[in-house]
């Protein structure tokens, strides 16, 4: 088995799953104001350093995704934060876009940009501890969209960026996301989501990466949040499923989904219902950012200071999404 294929199930094996906690700046900044909290680095760090430092690092998080501020700061204990995180059995990872941007040639789409000096930001990030890294193309579903220029770019960029981090022995998270919002139907989003995810195959292909070496981060099939034709999530599970096993080689090791906007309840029940209908040889894990840490952030923010408070309510999450990921959720369970 290769090194690289060894980290990506130590990632999401044995109902592990990723913490993504690699909310920009000015994300950040938003989250912290929305709960009255001032956005210094200092705060940023210091709430990421609680969740780094849960219990449920060992026994839920097999990866946690880093921001390029959070990767070079220094824990409270003078540890670099990649080696905080190390010292739990996680591994350390680092987004390496530099965000979607106005689509030349389709200026209501994006693309994802950052290809331009990627190698050598690469090296800089896997001699600072990164085992694994992340790019995310964005896709939005209307009458006209997703466009085919804008499948074959996100695909493109995505496949080269995949190439250069698996040159640099680490795992590419290949995250293409096609938008929950919209009025669009489930069954648009299954056909888009398929389209999607079969062209950045066929130039990961084409660009040689390792497919065994990578793990892929989808989004599931949901209906768009202004749909009026919304569907169970017994649906939901099954059209992912379906979608999935249309799309993905074999050789992948494991998809670990994004919540996208869905509530943390509501993405610990799908990708409960997902594993328990699961045939196929694919880890069904979850890399989850609000869905994993959002309970937490505002209970931390009621007192900074109450780390094993805060460090309670994320433990709960992340263990409810490591149940999802084996299929041995329940609700009730929740209380």
């Amino acid at each position: 088995m290769s090194d690289l294929k060894n980290i990506a199930l130590e990632i999401i094996g044995n109902g592990k799953g990723i913490l993504a906690a690699d909310e920009s700046t000015s994300t950040m900044t938003k989250r912290l104001d929305d709960v009255n909290v001032k956005s210094t680095p200092e705060n940023r760090l210091l709430f990421r350093e609680t969740l780094f430092r849960s219990s449920s690092m060992s026994d839920c998080i097999g990866g946690v995704i880093l921001y390029d501020e959070t990767i070079k700061q220094i824990s409270s204990d003078k540890k670099k934060v990649p080696e905080l995180i190390s010292s739990f059995g996680s591994h350390p990872g680092i987004k390496v876009d530099t965000g979607a941007k106005i689509l030349a040639g389709s200026p209501d789409e994006k693309i994802t940009e950052g290809l331009d000096g990627l190698r050598d930001r690469l090296k800089e990030y896997y001699n600072l501890g990164a085992k694994f890294t992340k790019w995310r193309g964005v896709y939005s579903i209307t009458k006209t969209y997703p466009s085919k220029l804008c499948i074959y770019s996100n695909a493109h960029a995505l496949a080269r960026y995949s190439a250069l981090v698996q040159e640099c022995n680490m795992v590419p998270i290949v995250e293409p996301e096609v938008l929950m919002d919209g009025e669009h139907s489930a069954k648009e989003c299954f056909e888009k989501t398929s389209e999607v995810i079969k062209k950045c195959f066929d130039e990961l292909i084409l660009h040689k990466v390792d497919l065994e070496g990578i793990i892929l981060k989808p989004n599931m099939i949901l209906a768009g949040n202004k749909s009026k034709d919304q569907i169970s999530n017994e649906e939901v599970a099954k059209l992912t499923l379906e979608c999935l096993k249309k799309s993905v080689p074999t050789e992948v090791p494991g998809i670990a989904f994004l919540s996208g906007g869905q509530s943390e309840l509501q993405s610990t029940e799908n990708l409960n219902l997902i594993n328990k209908l699961n045939t196929t040889n694919f880890i069904m894990s979850y890399s989850y950012g609000r869905a994993l840490q959002q309970s937490a952030l505002k209970f931390w923010s009621k007192n900074i200071q109450d780390s094993k408070g805060t460090q309670k309510v994320f433990n709960h999450r992340a263990k409810m999404n490591t149940l999802a990921a084996q299929g041995k959720w329940s609700k009730n369970l929740e209380n």
